[in-house]
């Protein structure tokens, strides 16, 4: 398995914008599809971001699409999620997780075998 680190999360008005960053560990990083999922206060998990390891496609939730950027620094075992222009329904505590399948995305919780501990995001009005 992957070890995931997130940090970055923090509280920031309507309009203003955070860096996620997730620090891997453990297996080889490069050859995983990485993820960010989120989660409010009482609503399930829900797939946020991804980018495949090879030919690095990426796929956003449409809730996020043109405010968030996923990437990714192979060298540094990390990736990221720039989120710009948030808005109070990004409020949630958002998750790093690793699936093994690097060449595809998938979007459902149970796909990804590797999770952080997660960071708050508050996104005040």
């Amino acid at each position: 398995q992957v070890r995931l680190v997130e940090s970055g999360g923090g509280l920031v008005q309507a309009g203003g914008s955070l860096r996620l960053s997730c620090a891997a560990s453990g297996r080889i990083f490069s050859s995983y599809t990485m993820g960010w999922f989120r989660q409010a206060p009482g609503k399930e998990r829900e797939f946020v971001a991804a980018r495949t390891e090879i030919g690095g496609s990426t796929h956003y939730a449409d809730s996020v699409k043109g405010r968030f950027t996923i990437s990714r620094d192979n060298a540094r075992d990390t990736v990221y999620l720039q989120m710009n222009g948030l808005k109070p329904e990004d409020t949630a505590v958002y998750y790093c997780a690793a699936d093994r399948l690097g060449y595809a995305i998938r979007t459902t919780v149970h796909d990804y075998e590797s999770w952080g501990q997660g960071t708050q995001v508050t996104v005040s009005s």
